[in-house]
């Protein structure tokens, strides 16, 4: 299988992404006629996850399974974030999420850790929209594409041997009959170091090996290595024909990243971190990325994702959203994935496999390397309210009586 090529429409003579308006993005006034408004928000636990829930006046629920780094940040949340959608009209969503940032002067809390917080409550929000209109979210944010999205099996281990990483993935491969794998490389922010000496080499040589010219293969070295020696790892991956090389710097330091994609052959991938759309924008104007990662939970949301895949796509840049999911966390992807023309041909899922709850639904199946995007209304995610009479209310933001 060929390397992807760059096109070089990065030059300054080509021009820039412009930023994408947040307020242009996810107007529902036109497929729901009347105000949805916010009475409450709500975080439930229940059986090891967390969900949180949107109410309206009329009643409506909306959810969404909340990410594990949503509990890290729950202070912000219920502090700072979900009082600001109380009370307010939900169909503006792009609008909403244009002006929390200076609502109670949030934007000096700007970064990952509100951005998550936001995010999470976001998708809910979504969940209820679509609920209420009696439609899956992509009718409301754009036209659908495709029914189906194509999948890459993400590895997130680091402590196998080359040879039980290979082993295990190669399984899974046939089992969902996938057509690229994701493996880790280096040690993640490790100044250079190798998770274990030679296990990166090895790791490419026999992946390479097992998987054959037919299945893509992308490594992740979250950020483990400086330019120099990113550089010179990159140029081993082209040598075993890896398709994109993700996050090779630390994400901090976008000159190295930069610098890196510069000298590569190979396409080079990042901005799972990320939550500033002015640094994607510097990244798009100024070739520091091929392909763009944002993750639908850390940056915000399905809004400002968006937004950045609208940008990308201006540059003629891919977009692959971060997202090593398997359960109800991977719906808000494919929701995007359902509407995005510059979505990459497979995107991230889950590659151990998981233990499924019994009070969400679907479970979602790949088969033949694809997802089938889920048509029900909202997110198309069904929750038993086992949530609320056995679960724990973790957080509840309502409006004042």
């Amino acid at each position: 299988m060929d390397i992807p090529k760059k096109s070089g429409v990065f030059s300054a003579e080509n021009g820039t992404a412009p930023i994408v308006p947040l307020e242009t993005i996810g107007d529902t006034t036109s497929i729901i006629p009347a105000p949805v408004v916010i009475a409450a928000v709500r975080v439930y636990r229940y059986d090891g996850a967390q969900v949180v829930e949107f109410e309206s006046t009329d009643g409506v629920i909306g959810r969404s399974m909340a990410n594990d780094k949503l509990a890290d940040v729950m202070d912000l949340a219920v502090g700072r974030v979900f009082p600001y959608f109380v009370g307010r009209d939900a169909r503006h969503v792009g609008q909403c999420i244009d002006e929390i940032v200076v609502y109670e002067k949030n934007y000096k809390f700007l970064g990952l850790p509100f951005w998550n917080a936001v995010g999470n409550a976001e998708l809910a929000l979504w969940d209820l929209l679509g609920r209420t209109a009696g439609k899956p979210v992509y009718e409301l944010v754009g036209k659908k594409i495709r029914d189906a999205m194509g999948i890459y099996v993400s590895s997130l281990e680091r402590d196998t041997t080359p040879e039980e990483e290979i082993g295990w993935v190669a399984e899974r491969v046939v089992a969902l009959g996938a057509k690229a794998v994701k493996l880790k490389i280096g040690g993640r922010m490790s100044r250079n170091a190798d998770a274990s000496p030679g296990r990166s080499e090895k790791l490419l040589a026999l992946g390479r090996k097992e998987f054959g010219p037919d299945v893509e293969f992308y490594v992740d070295a979250n950020g483990s290595y400086d330019a120099r020696t990113a550089i010179e790892v990159g140029r081993m991956l082209a040598e075993h024909n890896v398709a994109f090389f993700e996050e090779p710097c630390p994400f901090l330091d976008f000159v190295s990243t930069k610098r890196v994609a510069d000298v590569l052959t190979i396409p080079v991938a990042g901005g799972e971190q990320d939550t500033n759309e002015y640094l994607f924008k510097w990244y798009l104007d100024n070739h520091g990325l091929d392909i763009v990662q944002p993750d639908l939970y850390y940056n915000g949301g399905l809004v400002r994702t968006v937004a950045i895949a609208r940008m990308a796509e201006s540059a003629g840049v891919e977009v692959r959203p971060h997202s090593p999911k398997a359960d109800p966390l991977a719906a808000p992807l494919l929701q995007f994935a359902a509407f995005t023309p510059n979505l990459g041909e497979y995107n991230e899922f889950r590659g151990r496999p998981m233990k499924h709850k019994p009070w969400y639904s679907p479970q979602f199946v790949v088969e033949n390397g694809e997802i089938a995007i889920p048509t029900g209304a909202g997110l198309g995610v069904e929750y038993d309210d086992v949530i609320r009479t056995r679960g724990e209310l973790v957080a509840e933001v309502r409006a004042e009586r």
